[in-house]
């Protein structure tokens, strides 16, 4: 068994985490995971390992592995890393590096997406959004460490459930930052970024406590 095979998979897993097609509390049954991605076995096993590790994905007894369901404390801990990251990376940002042009880029999908209703892809054009920010700091150990915060973001968002209206208004401020940036406010973009954040924070709380409460009520009903 190749290491590499192993973590190609873990990538592949992973992706389908930041698209949404694996979903919170989602059991993964080893033979169908392990003929989608053409590996064997032990290669899967050693690909959730790392997914484990990296808390996308958890171990049940008896019930083998399933997708990680965020808390509040993971949602409050991924937004105080978010800040840590973005904040700073684009408030000394270039408007010419590369990066831009992927957060130019998910803007005009984000407004496609809103255009035909679907926010799951404006949810995958505002991910897109934050990775090309942290692009702007050239290091690829950075982006890997937001690539695996971007899946944990990606699982949080899955319990709003088919509540999309939660990004319709970030549409608009993601746009609004980058007409910022590129003007050369690259400070006033990242004090705009920290507020966002703040907010995004806020709302995603408050929507996945109201839903733990209800799954309570529900459970006390029962």
């Amino acid at each position: 068994m190749k290491p590499d095979r192993a973590e190609r998979s873990a990538d592949a897993i992973r992706e389908l985490i930041v698209t949404g097609r694996l979903t919170p509390g989602q059991r993964l049954s080893e033979q169908s995971v392990s003929e989608s991605l053409d590996v064997s076995r032990n290669t899967l096993r050693e690909a959730f390992r790392i997914l484990v590790h990296e808390g996308l994905l958890v171990r049940r007894p008896n019930a083998g592995v399933a997708v990680a369901t965020p808390t509040l404390a993971d949602i409050v801990d991924i937004y105080r890393v978010r800040r840590l990251i973005e904040v700073p990376v684009l408030a000394a940002g270039d408007p010419a590096h590369p990066g831009a042009r992927a957060m130019r880029d998910a803007v005009d999908a984000a407004l496609a997406a809103r255009l035909g209703g679907d926010w799951r892809d404006i949810a995958a054009a505002n991910m897109r959004f934050h990775s090309g920010i942290v692009a702007l700091a050239g290091s690829p150990r950075l982006d890997r460490v937001h690539a695996n915060l971007s899946a944990e973001l990606r699982l949080s968002f899955g319990l709003l459930g088919e509540n999309g209206a939660f990004f319709d208004g970030f549409v608009d401020r993601n746009a609004g930052l980058l007409r910022r940036f590129l003007a050369g406010d690259a400070d006033g973009a990242a004090a705009d970024l920290d507020r966002y954040l703040e907010d995004s924070e806020r709302m995603l709380q408050a929507i996945v406590d109201d839903a733990g409460a209800g799954d309570a009520a529900d459970t006390v009903s029962q």
